[in-house]
């Protein structure tokens, strides 16, 4: 095993290499940006450590649950670094920061309702949810409920959710090294896949955590320098960056003031739903609680996480006013400025020009191989996510009824992590046009609409049931993915339609709702002795809740 694992991972070393002379060779016939060769050796230099770090997690996973949560030993600390890295991902970098830069307080606001879910997860779940689960968010759904049923309904909206943000993340893989490294974009999502499932196939929950924190760790640095260069050419004044944004942009003062998103209101409400709402809603989010060995350091983990992010949301804004004055006047990139709404040249990506004008191809090379670590970081974390769902909850719980031997989990969650990968490479093909901010919002108000509802049921309303629970969940579901393909973004971007039918990019507003009402109304019209039975468990729960006394194993009936 260990050998096939070292072959296999010298293979994939081998082929990151063999990407950048496939790129020299398409550099010839179609214009991209110049090899940064700075770039490309710091990712390969991340590609190699991530690689020894699954070769070593390898052989420290000897059980399930080292595959799963890691066997429950990442301190709170390590735990927080980790939530803060599968957080912090290359839609905020790149994504956000693009839509400061053409938008201004508007993509404030995306920065803001990222950040304000925090302190929710902090007070409302963090303790619930260690003391409760074990490896996915299902154990705690479930845990008063019908197993099979609830965990086949949030296995699904689960891995809804986890598509979803893959094709977020998969897309910015490939804008990034077809914009900077001249690989072609296809090839650059292939590598992506390529790599996320050695992560999780062989190293498990212990290999995903610990490239999070190393990728966390580098992408702090890397926007704290590139924060500090560019701040060094207004004299450090955030007033005079202020100033300067204002004069630059052609909007003027207006980037100061909520504009596209106040104009519709409903609009606004629907995306802080779906973002605040939807980080309680994460399968890759939730499952880091399980890795801490108590309660204690579930918070704690929390605490640290809602640190570095709201650190890295306040560099990231930073980022998005420099640019708007480095990026957009000069010239020298791409003929630079905004012009009708549109950086010359420069893709959705300013920060990256933000980096080459104040830091040269060294700190170019530095932001760019952390972009596409932070890619590959979250992706692990979103394929160990969508791995856990198939293999623990619909092949172990549902499938074998809790009946099956650790090898044939393994093979199953080995045959998951491929899978999900290829799945990941194609809809990151499919969808390689779309703006990867929008995709985010999209994402989590699928999970707002879907996991959040039945989570927060489940551990605080004593009146919810199995039927109630299927009933909204299904509707929510139904709902959210619904909206999502007859709205702007799929029914006219992608699909080609003149019109939305439905007419507003984010489906929080209406889905979420829709989930809440159902799933009130399926359980307070449930008269049956199963039902009985179901709420009578919800004193018992509330204990082990607050106790974690059980916690290692919810109810199985």
């Amino acid at each position: 095993m260990k050998t096939f694992l070292r072959n296999l991972m010298l293979c994939t070393l081998a082929s990151a290499t063999a990407s950048v002379a496939v790129a020299a060779d398409v550099l010839q016939n179609v214009e991209k940006q110049p090899l940064n060769y700075t770039a490309i050796a710091m990712f390969l230099v991340f590609v190699v450590t991530t690689l020894g770090i699954t070769y070593w997690a390898a052989s420290k996973t000897r059980s399930m649950d080292d595959f799963y949560n890691a066997g429950g030993g990442i301190t709170g600390f390590q735990n927080g670094l980790a939530l803060a890295g599968d957080y912090m991902s290359a839609a905020a970098l790149l994504g956000v920061t693009s839509m400061i830069y053409f938008n201004g307080f508007d993509g404030v606001l995306y920065s803001i309702s990222f950040f304000i879910a925090w302190p929710l997860l902090l007070f409302l779940f963090a303790e619930r949810i260690r003391n409760l689960g074990r490896i996915t968010l299902s154990d705690i759904a479930s845990f008063r409920l019908d197993q099979n049923r609830i965990r086949t309904l949030t296995a699904f909206g689960s891995l809804t959710v986890v598509c979803f943000y893959l094709v977020v993340q998969m897309v910015g893989a490939g804008q990034l090294i077809q914009l900077l490294f001249g690989l072609p974009y296809n090839y650059a999502v292939i590598a992506v896949g390529l790599l996320m499932a050695v992560y999780v196939t062989f190293g498990g929950m212990v290999a995903t955590t610990w490239v999070q924190i190393i990728k966390a760790g580098l992408l702090l640095l890397g926007g704290t320098l590139l924060a500090v260069l560019a701040l060094s050419r207004f004299d450090f004044s955030v007033d005079l960056l202020f100033e300067q944004a204002v004069a630059a942009h052609h909007d003027g003062v207006r980037i100061l003031l909520p504009s596209k998103l106040v104009a519709d209101p409903l609009s606004l409400i629907s995306l802080s739903l779906g973002l605040v709402f939807g980080t309680a809603g994460l399968p890759h989010i939730l499952m880091r609680f399980f890795t801490v060995p108590d309660a204690r350091q579930a918070r704690k983990s929390v605490f640290v996480a809602t640190g570095f992010i709201g650190f890295f949301y306040l560099i990231v804004a930073v980022l998005g006013l420099a640019a708007i004055v480095i990026v957009g006047q000069d010239p020298a990139f791409h003929e630079g400025g905004i012009v009708g709404g549109k950086l010359i040249g420069g893709g959705n990506m300013p920060v990256m020009h933000l980096a080459k004008a104040v830091g040269g191809d060294l700190l170019l090379g530095l932001i760019s191989a952390v972009a596409f670590a932070t890619i590959l970081a979250v992706v692990s974390g979103l394929t160990m996510a969508g791995t856990s769902a198939i293999s623990h909850d619909l092949y172990v719980r549902v499938f074998k009824q809790n009946r099956a031997n650790a090898s044939d989990e393994r093979r199953v969650s080995r045959i998951a992590s491929v899978g999900i990968g290829v799945v990941a490479v194609v809809l990151g093909i499919l969808f390689k046009d779309q703006n990867i901010a929008f995709l985010v919002a999209l994402t989590f108000g699928v999970a707002a609409s879907v996991n959040f509802p039945i989570l927060v049921l489940s551990m605080y309303w004593k009146g919810l049931t199995t039927r109630g629970a299927l009933i909204g969940g299904i509707a929510g579901l139904l709902s959210a993915v619904s909206l999502v393909i007859l709205s702007p973004a799929v029914w006219v971007k992608v699909l080609g339609n003149a019109e939305a039918i439905f007419p507003y990019d984010y489906p929080a507003i209406i889905s979420m709702n829709v989930a809440f009402l159902f799933t009130w109304l399926g359980s307070i019209t449930d008269r049956s002795a199963e039902a009985t039975l179901e709420r009578s468990r919800f004193e018992d729960q509330v204990v082990r809740a607050r106790t974690g006394l059980g916690a290692s194993q919810s109810v199985s009936h």
